[in-house]
C-alpha cells in the first residue's frame, strides 16, 4: 500500500468513527430518562423532606427523591445552594469533578466535526494538486539515468568487436579529456548511431560507454517519446535535452531509434503526425541554434534503411558504426564471457562450439550456453559437458525435439529416404556445407532434419554454390519421387527456399546470362493498413516472363543434378535411410563411413 493510500484509508476510518458516534448520541441517550423541572419545585420538596439527596455537577442539579425517581434542574452560574434554602444540615449533598470526563465529549461534540471538515477539504486538495503534479510532468522525459552507483559494464565485458569499441573510445576520450582534440582543432561527432542485425551488442556497447565514460548516461528508448497527444513526445526530447545539458558533459542514449526516426511524408496523418513532430524535435536539439557539443548522443537501430535522411546526414549522427555478427574468433571470446559462473567439464572445447554456430550473433551464442546449463541440471549434472552444449545447439538452431510426436512407419519411410536423399548430395557436390548430422527425430516443426555446418564463415556466395544448395534442397523431393514414384508435403520448405534463392540470383544478383547484370524490384515501405513492405515492378510484362523462364531453369538444372546423382546412388539412398529407420540418428563421422 503507498502512501496515499495509506492516508486515505485512515481518513476513511475517522469518518466511520464520527458517524457512528453521532447516531449513537442521537438514537441512545445517556442514561434513564430524568424529569425536568424548576429549581424552587426542587427546594420545596427539599424542606418537605421528599429529597434524599442532591448531585451537582457545575450548574446541573440533581434530585434523589424517596420514591427512587429523579429530577433534574439548574441554577446560576455566580448562584449557591444555600441561596435556594438548600443546605447539608437538611439533604445530602454531592459536588462532582466539574473537569473532571468533560474533554473527550467536548472534543467528540465540538472539534472533531471541525476537523473532518479540515481533513475532507484537505483531501479534496491534494487530490486536485496531485491531478495537476500529473499533467505538469505529462510532458517530462522517463529517460532513466545511469550513475556511479549502477552496476559498471566496461569494454572488457564486450567479446570482439574491435573497430566499434575503438569509435567509441574516442567518445570516452573526448568526454574525459576534450582539451586534446581541441588543441588540434577537432570536433568530436554529435551522434553516433550503431548499426547491426539484432542481438550483436548494441545496447550492451551502449552500456560499456556509460560504465568507462564516468559521465551522466541517459538512457530511453524511441518509443517512449510517442504518445497518442500531438506535441508530447517534442515536449519529452526538449525535456531530456535540457536534462543532459544541465548535467553536461553527458551522453544520451536511444535505443530502436527507428520507433521515431522514420522518413517523413510516407504516413497517412493520426499518429504519423506526433511522430513527425518528435523526430523534427530531436533534428533541431541536435543541429539547431542552440546545441550544446558537450551532450552526445549514441543511438541504435536494426533498420538503418527506413531512417530519414536528415537525421544521417554530418552534424547530426557524423559516425556510423556497423556491428556485424561475430566471426570465428569473436564467437569463442563470446562463449567464454557468457561461460562465466559456469562449470565446464575437461572435454568443453568452445573452439568446436564456436565452429558449429556460424551465423549466430551474440545473443543467440548467450541462450546456447544458457540452455547448456539448463540441460545440465535437469540432468543432475555437476558440469556442462560437450553433449550439453552440443544439445543446445539443436535446440536453439533446429528447435527442441519432440519425440513423443509419433509417426507411422509409412511416414518414417518417407522421412528416412527424404533426409537421406539431401545429404548424399550434399555429400558429393563440392559447394555444399559438410553433413554434421542427419536425423528423422521431429524438432520444430520439421519431421526430420539433415544439418551441415560450413567449415569457415563465408561473406561472399558464388553462382555454383547457388546452384549445388538448390539441387541439395531438392535432394529430398528428388528422393521421394524416385523411390515412391510420388512426393508429399514434406518438401514443402524446401521448394520454398530453392524458388527463393533461384528468383533472387535473377532480380539482385545478375546471376542470369539472359537477364543480365541488374537489379529488378524496388522494396520501399508503406504504413498502410499493417502492410509495412510493397514491391514495386520497375519492369515489363515481358521481362516478368523472362525472369519466370530464368528461375524455372535453375530449378530444373538443379533438379536433373539431383536426379542424376540419386538414381546412379540408389543402393546407397537404401543403405542410408534403413540405418536412419532403425538408429533415427546419424552422427556426420558414421555417415561418412556409410558413404565410403
Amino acid at each position: 500500500m503507498n502512501k496515499g493510500s495509506f492516508f486515505r484509508n485512515i481518513f476513511y476510518i475517522i469518518a466511520a468513527i464520527v458517524v457512528g458516534l453521532i447516531i449513537y448520541s442521537l438514537v441512545i441517550p445517556v442514561g434513564g430518562k430524568i424529569e425536568q423541572v424548576p429549581l424552587s419545585r426542587i427546594s420545596q420538596e427539599v424542606q418537605e423532606g421528599k429529597i434524599t439527596s442532591i448531585t451537582v455537577n457545575q450548574d446541573q442539579i440533581t434530585a434523589e427523591l424517596k420514591d427512587g425517581s429523579q429530577q433534574q434542574s439548574y441554577k446560576e452560574s455566580s448562584a449557591t445552594l444555600k441561596d435556594y434554602n438548600i443546605t447539608p444540615d437538611k439533604v445530602q449533598i454531592d459536588v462532582k469533578n466539574p473537569n473532571k470526563g468533560t474533554f473527550w465529549p467536548t472534543f467528540l461534540s465540538i472539534g472533531l466535526p471541525f476537523l473532518l471538515i479540515g481533513g475532507f477539504l484537505y483531501f479534496m486538495l491534494k487530490q486536485a494538486q496531485g491531478g495537476n503534479m500529473r499533467a505538469m510532468s505529462f510532458g517530462q522525459s522517463r529517460a532513466r539515468l545511469f550513475g556511479p552507483g549502477s552496476k559498471k559494464i566496461s569494454f572488457k565485458d564486450v567479446a570482439g568487436l574491435v573497430e566499434p569499441k575503438q569509435e567509441l573510445q574516442e567518445v570516452v576520450e573526448f568526454l574525459r579529456s576534450p582539451g586534446k582534440f581541441k588543441l588540434l582543432g577537432a570536433e568530436i561527432p554529435k551522434g553516433v548511431l550503431l548499426v547491426g542485425p539484432p542481438g550483436t551488442g548494441k545496447t550492451l556497447l551502449a552500456k560499456a560507454v556509460a560504465g568507462e565514460a564516468g559521465v551522466p548516461f541517459y538512457s530511453i528508448s524511441a518509443s517512449e517519446f510517442v504518445e497518442m497527444f500531438v506535441g508530447v513526445g517534442a515536449a519529452r526530447v526538449r525535456d531530456l535535452f535540457q536534462k543532459a545539458k544541465r548535467n553536461a558533459p553527458a551522453i544520451l542514449f536511444v535505443d530502436e531509434l527507428d520507433a521515431i526516426g522514420r522518413q517523413r511524408g510516407s504516413g497517412l496523418g493520426g499518429s504519423h503526425d506526433e511522430r513527425e513532430q518528435t523526430l523534427n524535435q530531436i533534428l533541431v536539439e541536435m543541429d539547431g541554434f542552440e546545441t550544446d557539443t558537450r551532450v552526445i548522443v549514441v543511438a541504435a537501430t536494426n533498420r538503418p534503411d527506413v531512417l530519414d535522411p536528415a537525421l544521417l546526414r554530418p552534424g547530426r549522427f557524423d559516425r556510423r558504426i556497423v556491428i556485424d555478427l561475430p566471426d570465428l574468433k569473436e564467437r569463442e571470446e563470446i562463449l567464454k564471457i557468457h561461460s562465466r559462473g559456469k562449470p565446464l567439464s575437461g572435454d568443453v572445447n568452445l573452439e568446436i562450439i564456436s565452429k558449429q554456430t556460424a551465423g549466430l550473433s551474440g545473443a543467440d551464442l548467450r541462450n546456447i550456453m544458457n540452455e547448456a546449463a539448463i540441460l545440465a541440471a535437469r540432468l543432475n549434472q555437476k558440469d556442462v559437458t560437450q553433449k550439453n552444449l552440443s544439445g543446445s545447439i539443436e535446440k536453439v538452431m533446429l528447435g527442441p525435439e519432440r519425440k513423443s510426436h509419433l509417426m507411422s512407419e509409412k511416414e518414417r519411410q518417407v522421412s528416412a529416404f527424404h533426409e537421406a536423399g539431401h545429404a548424399i548430395i550434399g555429400k558429393i557436390l563440392p559447394n555444399c556445407d559438410p553433413i554434421h548430422k542427419i536425423s528423422i527425430v521431429s524438432r520444430g516443426m520439421a519431421l526430420g532434419y539433415t544439418w551441415s555446418l560450413p567449415q569457415e564463415d563465408r561473406k561472399l556466395y558464388s553462382t555454383a554454390k547457388f546452384e549445388d544448395d538448390i539441387a541439395q534442397l531438392l535432394g529430398g523431393y528428388t528422393s521421394e519421387k524416385i523411390i515412391f514414384g510420388q512426393v508429399t508435403t514434406g518438401a514443402q520448405n524446401d521448394l520454398k527456399r530453392a524458388t527463393n534463392i533461384a528468383r533472387d540470383m535473377v532480380m539482385i544478383y545478375g546471376m542470369s546470362e539472359k537477364i543480365g547484370p541488374v537489379v529488378l524490384g524496388e522494396k520501399e515501405e508503406m504504413i498502410f493498413l499493417g502492410r509495412e513492405i510493397h514491391e514495386e515492378r520497375n519492369y515489363s510484362e515481358v521481362v516478368a516472363a523472362e525472369i519466370d523462364k530464368e528461375v524455372t531453369g535453375i530449378i530444373e538444372r538443379a533438379q536433373k543434378v539431383a536426379t542424376s546423382l540419386l538414381t546412379n546412388r540408389k543402393t546407397l539412398l537404401k543403405k542410408v535411410s534403413q540405418k536412419l529407420i532403425l538408429d533415427e540418428t546419424i552422427e556426420g563421422p558414421e555417415f561418412d563411413k556409410l558413404f565410403s
